[in-house]
């Protein structure tokens, strides 16, 4: 199995610490809103690796950390007018939510950054004995010019980053790289003691200590958004690496941006849609299917557009198994020589290549295709056969990928959503004719249904709600 590795910058044997075991962390929400679907993008693909790692066979111990103590939940608890700690536990339960609508497995471990303070401030406290950081009037900083590799992760150079460094002017460094690792309290925010004085932890140093804490000194895989390789995950090594001396992770993955329109969605740019908003119009297997159709790194765009291109392309491996489901308890035990290894082999080819999902879903395209054209040819397909086509679907399509719905056989999306946008588009003709009471009517009727219809700039969308 072949991964690519940020550090190296090449695709790797991948060789675990522990034969047969995985120790993987991957950086959570902080919870201060809901998740956007960019961010979602991130959860799932880490959830596809972690999920194909168990096929192979791996006993993986999944860690996603919750930052439940950052400036921007301060800044919300403020605006929302409750404390700190009631705006990390609304989020936290709305994230669990969200992430169940979008098929994710549940992690081994969430550990919360404020249930560790113990261990942030163990790990601090290494730093500052062993001369890494420094302790200014209570704020303790971590001095990048002791670490020499610093810059080894995102291949900056710390000399070229001293001299063009957009940091925010602070006095009280001794280089304007230099981060917080304990920030001093400050009056109406929430605070831990500790050897000098009240406080809190900065963000980088939280997932330090937990992944520590929680997956050893060393960990196999270690991943997040592109966005984290600098500073958060280049100051994590800094961090680690100084305290415990020896290396932190052995392979980083980082996931590729979700844009929309062609920029990077975020929630500082504005141009983003959440999680429970994109699940209000598309099955978490849809979104999930349209990740699957880019590499993990790659950049992907967002549209409404191209997530109803991949429900349509969904639905074609979709009505095979609730075909197969459908049929096997009318037909007879035989067995029709289908070979179906060849298919297996090339679905573990693609994902041993660094989890190629695109030349993974391919493939089950291809072996859609063979079983539907075996099926025309010969009416007599069997039970052996048919169980199968559903095993194959099930253990790729199914527990690698998650995008198969085994619950809802005959739920036919296809048509019901053709249905729907034929009217849409019915409804536009009679509004470009000026029969706006007969479009206005369509409008009503379906809302009446439970389909309500959303006008925008890019056209029109629909989403299911209860009907009346």
């Amino acid at each position: 199995m072949l991964i690519y590795n940020t550090m190296s910058r090449k695709k790797e044997n991948f060789e675990p610490i522990e034969e047969g075991k995985v120790r993987m962390y991957i950086c959570g929400p902080t919870v201060y809103d809901y998740f956007h679907i960019g961010n979602g993008r991130t959860f799932v693909m880490a959830d596809i690796i972690r999920r194909y790692l168990e096929y192979k066979n791996y006993k993986v111990k999944f860690v996603m950390n919750l930052t439940d103590v950052d400036d921007k939940i301060i800044k919300k608890s403020i605006e929302e007018k409750i404390t700190s700690n009631e705006v990390a536990a609304k989020y936290i339960e709305a994230f669990f939510e969200d992430i169940q609508k979008l098929k994710i497995q549940k992690a081994s471990l969430n550990p919360k950054a404020t249930e560790h303070m113990p261990e942030i401030i163990e790990l601090i406290n290494s730093m500052v004995e062993n001369g890494y950081a420094y302790n200014v009037d209570g704020n303790i900083f971590y001095n990048v010019k002791k670490f020499s590799s610093y810059g080894k992760l995102s291949g900056k150079n710390i000399d070229e980053l001293e001299a063009g460094a957009r940091v925010e002017i602070n006095e009280e460094k001794q280089n304007p790289l230099d981060f917080a690792l304990w920030k001093k309290a400050k009056e109406g925010e929430p605070f831990w003691d500790s050897p000098w004085g009240k406080g809190r932890p900065g963000w980088h140093i939280e997932c330090s200590a937990m992944s520590t804490k929680h997956l050893g000194k060393t960990i196999d895989i270690h991943g997040g958004g592109s966005d984290l390789i600098f500073p958060h995950h280049e100051n994590e090594i800094a961090q680690s690496e100084a305290a415990n001396g020896q290396e932190f992770v052995k392979y980083w993955i980082h996931f590729g941006f979700l844009n929309f329109q062609n920029e990077k969605m975020s929630k500082s740019l504005g141009n983003f849609f959440t999680v429970r908003d994109v699940v209000k119009k598309f099955h978490g297997e849809v979104i999930r299917f349209f990740f699957c159709q880019a590499h993990y790194a790659a950049q992907l765009n967002f549209s409404d557009e191209l997530l109803y291109s991949a429900q349509n392309g969904l639905e074609k491996i979709q009505t095979l198994y609730n075909k197969c489901s459908n049929e096997l308890n009318s037909i007879a035990e035989t067995n029709d020589g289908f070979d179906f290894e060849p298919f297996y082999k090339e679905f573990e080819s693609a994902m041993d290549d660094d989890f190629n999902t695109p030349q993974a879903v391919a493939v089950i395209f291809n072996f859609v295709k063979s079983v539907n054209k075996k099926i025309a040819e010969d009416k007599s397909a069997g039970k052996v056969f048919l169980n199968g086509v559903k095993k194959f679907l099930e253990l790729t399509a199914g527990n690698v990928l998650g995008i198969l719905n085994e619950k809802e056989l005959n739920y036919d999306v296809k048509l019901e959503n053709n249905l729907i946008n034929l009217l849409i588009e019915l409804r536009k003709e009679l509004k470009v004719q000026k029969n706006y009471k007969m479009a206005d009517e369509i409008r009503d009727k379906l809302l009446k249904l439970g389909i309500q219809l959303e006008d925008g700039k890019e056209g029109t969308g629909f989403r299911k709600i209860n009907a009346n």
